[in-house]
């Protein structure tokens, strides 16, 4: 076996094994991006506390670190 045949069967493995990773990631990552269960739905209120039959929310941007409070009767 001369140099020539060691290289071409070192650059067909190297190939070979590249094109099998690169198939093994691509099934991989098909079977990941499908989820059958959606993400709950986040809500940017929640109730604190009660005020004479009232509700007192909280509210919060996400991209912020503020927060505003509403008092919501219902009538």
């Amino acid at each position: 076996m001369t140099n020539s045949d060691y290289y071409r069967a070192l650059v067909l493995g190297a190939v070979c094994g590249m094109a099998f990773l690169s198939l093994f990631y691509m099934v991989n990552v098909a079977l990941d991006t499908k989820d059958p269960a959606p993400p709950k739905p986040q809500s940017n209120f929640e109730v604190v506390d009660k005020y004479k039959g009232c509700d007192l929310l909280q509210w919060t941007n996400s991209q912020l670190a503020e927060y505003k409070y509403v008092l919501y009767c219902p009538k």
